[in-house]
């Protein structure tokens, strides 16, 4: 068992309990799935962008990418419907577990000038998002091997119902907040 999901039942889901009052342990909030996304608008010009991204975030999150796919034609942006646009995973239960932990413990970190992720961009269901500049703050990546910076979005969704409840579950797991 992962150290953070270990963390989740013994500390965590307990506090939840308290706090809010629950009346089962199944409304106790949890992780249910961790996306991280890359768009790369430059993969109409060059076809090999793509490997090297599925690559890239592949190395990072353990699991192989699905590259996506344009749902509508834009003129401008100068793509057609079916065109490759993207790359995508979705993280369950240990792989998920474990990459949240190098994310919170070890990429967040690394991030230059960091004072703490926003505590105001959940979406109103108790689901979480966060964008990071470069995928050079995670250790797999070697600085020398890569092509590109690119950002990625990140996405944690939980089974909270509100975002307070969210917002307490990602802080008592370990998720660094800024402050006001």
């Amino acid at each position: 068992m992962t150290r953070l999901k270990q963390k989740y039942i013994d500390e965590v889901a307990p506090a939840l309990m308290a706090k809010f009052e629950y009346k089962s342990p199944m409304q106790i909030p949890k992780i249910e799935k961790v996306v991280v996304n890359v768009g790369c608008g430059d993969a109409r010009d060059n076809a090999k962008v793509l490997d090297s991204v599925v690559n890239e975030i592949s190395a990072i999150t353990g699991q192989r990418a699905v590259i996506t796919h344009a749902k509508k034609s834009v003129a401008n942006f100068k793509v057609r419907e079916g065109m490759p646009v993207g790359v995508k995973v979705t993280l369950r239960h240990d792989k998920m577990w474990e990459f949240l932990d190098r994310f919170i413990n070890i990429a967040l970190p690394r991030v230059r000038d960091f004072r703490g992720i926003n505590p105001n961009a959940f979406d109103g269901r108790g689901n979480y998002a966060i964008g990071v500049k470069e995928q050079l703050i995670f250790p797999e990546i070697e600085y020398d091997k890569i092509e590109k910076i690119r950002g990625m979005d990140i996405v944690i969704c939980t089974t909270a119902q509100t975002d307070e409840e969210a917002r307490e579950l990602l802080r008592l797991v370990g998720a660094p907040f800024a402050q006001d």
